[in-house]
């Protein structure tokens, strides 16, 4: 009985923060759909390299995505890289960068392993405007985050309602909800097709290899499903003649 109840005060910690847990929205990530990659590495470059450094990522990697070297030249290259064999490295200085947000800017190579796609997704979504923040804004899924919303231009101004509703039992509890107060120039799904290229690209960019990956190990299975079916007919050959 002790036992029991040790358990369960135990779990009573966990239990709180679950039901405070955000609940994400599924990314609609295709790493085969190379026109989405393209039009997010270009959201990329523009608005996510002026700040955060993706020094795992060259530039040359994107001629996997269709395109050619001069095409990476003239549309990608805007941040401090000479060469097409360089890096998607930043000017700006750490100290600055830590006075400037608070913070310094994290690198995103491999943002979309450690965070996940579907954090990224929703996180991107749902920054709204806090007066009371070191940038001015602050975001539902990383309270008091570092970051400020750069895309807001595109998807606009949103703010943070908190209201307490009933329900069936009578139990009343907030309830927050985000609304748009000033519209950007997207409408909000053509910004959530926007946050979705730059995910499937921020998936890609963690791992580059993964579809080729993919691709060699289906090979792998056929070229191994034909040579059992060899072996096995040769090894009846051999051993036909034995009882």
């Amino acid at each position: 009985m002790v036992k029991s109840i040790l358990i369960a005060l135990l779990l009573v910690p966990v239990m709180a923060i679950a039901s405070n847990e955000i609940k994400l929205d599924t990314a609609p990530v295709n790493l085969y759909d190379t026109i989405s990659l393209q039009r997010g590495v270009r959201i990329f470059v523009n608005y996510c390299v002026t700040c955060h450094n993706a020094a795992y990522m060259r530039y040359n990697r994107l001629q996997d995505l269709g395109l050619t070297e001069q095409q990476i030249k003239d549309n990608l290259m805007f941040a401090v890289a000479k060469r097409v064999g360089d890096t998607m490295t930043v000017a700006m200085d750490k100290n600055d960068a830590k006075d400037w947000f608070g913070t310094t800017p994290p690198d995103l190579s491999l943002i979309a392993r450690s965070r996940g796609a579907d954090w990224l997704y929703t996180y991107l979504r749902v920054f709204y405007r806090d007066n009371t923040t070191h940038t001015g804004w602050n975001n539902v899924v990383f309270p008091r985050v570092g970051m400020p919303h750069v895309l807001h231009e595109l998807q606009g101004v949103q703010v943070l309602k908190t209201e307490m509703q009933t329900d069936a039992l009578g139990h009343k509890h907030e309830v927050q909800n985000l609304l748009l107060e000033a519209p950007g120039t997207l409408t909000p799904a053509q910004y959530d097709m926007l946050v979705a290229d730059l995910v499937n690209y921020l998936v890609y960019m963690a791992d580059p290899a993964k579809t080729f990956r993919i691709q060699l190990g289906i090979y792998v299975l056929f070229f191994l499903a034909i040579s059992f079916v060899a072996t096995y007919m040769l090894k009846k050959e051999f051993w036909k003649d034995v009882h």
